[in-house]
């Protein structure tokens, strides 16, 4: 599984997906301020699952697929 962390994931717990095996790739590294809708984009065009621990982003995108 390919996983995109939002910048609300706490670094330790990416490293600590990353030490299992897991491929995740975290927008604190990479887009640091990037807006939500760069973030879920970002996921879909990489075909990521985004990680995200903002319990807001999901009332702010009724119906959309990854919910």
């Amino acid at each position: 599984m390919r996983l995109l962390a939002d910048e609300n994931v706490p670094l330790p717990s990416i490293f600590a997906l990353r030490t299992a095996g897991m491929d995740v790739a975290a927008a604190t590294e990479d887009a640091p301020g990037a807006s939500d809708r760069e973030v879920l984009a970002r996921a879909r065009r990489e075909g990521r699952v985004l990680l995200t621990f903002d319990q807001v982003r999901r009332r702010r995108l009724p119906g959309h697929p990854l919910r």
